[in-house]
């Protein structure tokens, strides 16, 4: 198993961490991946199709599917910018009208207004602007009530947070007795043929990818390694039950190319 470069002793606050292949001082790294965000949000969502060759629709409805939201729940999509998730999850529960009758609320939160624009966007050309908020937040520091949230939903969002085990530990804060954790996200192939494959793609069809459709090649390396070195299936799972969560459920997809890690509070 891959150690985690996140890895730290308990209670040090870590010098450096990951962005992209190089290490930067904590303190640059959300700029630097604002700035990345900044730079990709109005193709963001086309440029996951081509980087996944379609699947992320198939991985986000399976991620909802999993979820089960009920409309009168709390529920909140973290680094959720584009809305593509919180969509899925209002017409799963009926639409906008249903989560209304049911008294439940939907808030997409992230880090980079550039993002929520193309999500607010999105929601309103979908007739679904007083069904889901939005809030500008770090997930470090959501500004929500402590057990104020009965599940949190974080798609291909984790990697990209400073300290993704202060994220994790947010979450569990902010999520109510018997609330669900859910984590879709970019893995670690577990099937011997995927994973040079994979890795070939990665690392030099993404950038090429990224700078004929986006006009954005380093943004996209920075995409890709960002996965690379993100911890594998177990050292997140390790890393969520250190935050506190119980009950913790791995799945793979693809062959773990993603993978979902579901939790809970109890």
């Amino acid at each position: 198993m891959k150690k985690p470069p996140f890895d730290a002793a308990p209670g040090v606050e870590p010098a450096r961490v990951p962005f992209g292949a190089a290490d930067v001082p904590v303190a640059e790294k959300a700029g630097r991946v604002r700035a990345v965000f900044d730079s990709v949000a109005g193709r963001y969502d086309l440029m996951n199709d081509l980087m996944s060759g379609g699947l992320h629709r198939l991985w986000k409805a399976a991620a909802v599917d999993w979820l089960r939201p009920r409309p009168e729940a709390r529920i909140v999509d973290v680094a959720g910018g584009t809305a593509d998730v919180a969509l899925r999850i209002a017409r799963a529960v009926g639409g906008g009208d249903a989560l209304a009758a049911a008294g439940g609320g939907l808030t997409v939160i992230d880090i980079n207004p550039s993002m929520m624009a193309v999500g607010r966007a999105r929601v309103a050309a979908a007739g679904l602007a007083g069904a889901i908020g939005f809030a500008c937040a770090d997930a470090e520091a959501l500004p929500l009530a402590d057990a104020s949230v009965d599940a949190y939903v974080i798609a291909f969002g984790l990697r990209n947070v400073t300290r993704p085990e202060r994220a994790l530990e947010e979450a569990h804060r902010v999520l109510a007795p018997g609330g669900r954790y859910l984590c879709l996200e970019f893995s670690h192939p577990r099937l011997p043929l995927i994973g040079p494959v994979y890795d070939r793609y990665s690392n030099h069809v993404l950038p090429w990818l990224g700078d004929k459709v986006a006009g954005d090649a380093a943004s996209y390396r920075y995409l890709a390694e960002s996965i690379r070195r993100f911890p594998d299936q177990p050292h997140l799972a390790s890393m969520m039950a250190t935050a506190g969560f119980e009950r913790i459920r791995v799945r793979d997809l693809a062959g773990g190319i993603a993978a979902l890690h579901s939790a809970w509070v109890i």
